[in-house]
């Protein structure tokens, strides 16, 4: 009987955390598995992405002793933040995941992202090959980090099929998925209902408190526009809650400032939803046009107006709607972006 292929997947912290990148490599990893590959899940500490010295010098110490003929994932903050020459003394071939490229993070001075930059740089030199979930991410890997192009590939996000039909509920529910950190423009969001208080409408922003110190200012935010009972920060939900909203939403929206990919687009698609977002990083190529409105990030102005046209106009909102069904049906499964990642570990392997 041939032996089963193996490999083993590099990932800091708790898997279960709810950001578009751990469920996209917690997927990844159960897709692995469920394909009949024998993956073995290696946890680093829980520090990363501004890793401690321990944590940093036992990743050194898990990832030197991984086997030579074992093709090695690595988590993005991984390949964006070990030292250089920890990753020389692997021996493993190494494959590198890149959601996007962590000097693009928001809110870091001129120094860190030069670190950063300079860092993943570095790294990505020493990968046999490159996963990215977009191809915007990998237009930025070989236009600004100098990785060939034939060592990337892009391996976008599976979807899951809604648990149900749609349920929309009135007033008409506008529904945000993302942590509350500053990168996800909930602030942007707020204030952009706040312009809007004259029509019928509720929120609900879903993600967890990812930045306490920015989840403090939001909730300040929403006290001062006096959005009361209409705008509810839900925090971490469970699936089964996730897709209730989804159902019961109208409309999707997400105020990111930018997105290596944004798994939230591809679940509102999924659920027929239309979407109001930012026109920045991998957004135009994830929603399509007759899906969604995109404007400028940073304009709460473009974006309460934008919203304002879905809130108004059933016709339009219904065409974006439809549009957004269609692509939804089309998108790959996780099993679909298992298999195409398999086959990358296949030629490592080699």
């Amino acid at each position: 009987m041939t032996p089963a292929p193996r490999a083993i997947f590099a990932i800091p912290g708790d898997i279960t955390t709810l950001t578009g990148g751990y469920l996209y490599e917690r997927r990844l990893l159960e897709g692995l598995r469920e394909l009949g590959r024998e993956v073995r899940h290696l946890q680093l500490g829980a520090s990363f992405p501004d890793p401690t010295q321990a944590d940093l010098a036992d990743a050194a110490r898990q990832l030197a002793a991984c086997e030579a003929d074992t093709p090695l994932i690595l988590d993005g903050f991984l390949v964006g933040e070990l030292p250089t020459m920890t990753l020389e003394r692997v021996t493993a071939p190494m494959v590198g995941i890149v959601h996007h490229p962590l000097a693009l993070e928001a809110g870091l001075d001129d120094a860190r992202r030069e670190l950063l930059f300079r860092t993943e740089l570095a790294n990505l030199r020493l990968m046999r090959h490159v996963i990215v979930p977009s191809p915007h991410t990998a237009a930025i890997l070989t236009e600004r980090y100098d990785v060939a192009s034939d060592r990337i590939t892009v391996a976008r996000p599976g979807t899951d099929a809604p648990l149900g039909p749609p349920a929309p509920t009135q007033p008409p529910l506008l529904l945000s998925v993302g942590i509350q950190h500053p990168r996800k423009g909930h602030d942007v969001l707020l204030a952009a209902l706040a312009r809007l208080q004259h029509l019928e409408w509720t929120a609900v922003i879903v993600g967890g408190n990812y930045d306490p110190p920015h989840a403090e200012e939001l909730a300040r935010l929403h006290a001062s526009l006096g959005l009361g009972e209409r705008v509810r920060f839900a925090g971490k939900v469970d699936a089964a809650e996730l897709s209730d909203l989804y159902r019961s939403a109208s409309i999707f929206t997400l105020a990111t400032r930018y997105e290596g990919y944004g798994l939230v687009f591809d679940e509102a698609l999924a659920h027929g939803l239309p979407i109001v977002s930012s026109a920045v990083g991998a957004v135009p190529d994830t929603v399509p046009t007759d899906a969604g409105l995109l404007v400028a990030p940073d304009d709460r102005a473009a974006l309460a107006d934008a919203l304002a046209t879905l809130l108004t106009d059933d016709a339009h909102r219904r065409r974006l709607a439809t549009a957004a069904a269609h692509a939804g049906a089309a998108l790959p499964s996780w099993s679909d972006t298992a298999a195409l990642v398999g086959a990358v570990l296949d030629g490592v392997a080699q």
